[in-house]
């Protein structure tokens, strides 16, 4: 049997970005506190954190998308490992490919930072009226708060890409979304 910590062994050893240990765990306690049991999640990448928040009750599902073959077979492999196939359904494709008519409890952002909004945009027909979006990597390592200089061109192009999102997140008349410092920072949004 497949552990978690495997999971996480292999994403420190390949360099595939999951969510922090306090970020999944405020995640997956938000999903038991509510009883969310059905979950959209934008970007697999080996299954991770799909697997932990269908761990929470056997009663979740869950559908993630992932665009990366690579990625996404790995993914596939560890659900069958933890034997959620009946709980996970993972789709291969670019997120802005894929059509969906169900409605989610949760809709989990953590996919390309530089498309956060266009996410937010395309899937909030997908979220029920009680449902929230769950959005993760806000703070970036600390550089979205940060005044310091960014010399790499695409950090700063991501950090500017997630302040707008964030304000996006502020001004937005639809929802109101509340912040956390957890993890590398989380936003919450409900519909007003």
């Amino acid at each position: 049997m497949v552990r978690v910590r495997e999971l996480e062994e292999y994403a420190l050893e390949h360099n595939i970005p999951i969510m922090l240990k306090d970020g999944i765990e405020f995640l997956c306690n938000y999903i038991r506190d509510n009883n969310v049991k059905h979950i959209l999640e934008i970007g697999s990448a080996i299954g991770y954190s799909a697997i932990k928040m269908a761990l929470v009750d056997k009663n979740i599902k869950v559908t993630t998308i992932e665009r990366d073959i690579e990625r996404y077979n790995v993914a596939i492999k560890n659900i069958k490992n933890f034997g959620l196939e009946n709980q996970i359904t993972a789709i291969l494709d670019d997120a802005f490919n894929v059509e969906i008519n169900e409605q989610f409890d949760l809709i989990f952002i953590d996919a390309a930072k530089s498309q956060y909004i266009k996410f937010f945009e395309k899937f909030k027909v997908n979220l029920k009226k009680s449902g929230v979006f769950i959005s993760d990597n806000l703070d970036f390592h600390g550089l979205v708060k940060s005044d310091e200089e960014i010399s790499s061109r695409n950090v700063r192009g991501l950090v500017r890409k997630l302040r707008n999102y964030i304000e996006f997140l502020k001004n937005n008349k639809e929802f109101e979304t509340k912040f956390y410092s957890i993890g590398d920072g989380i936003g919450i949004s409900t519909w007003k």
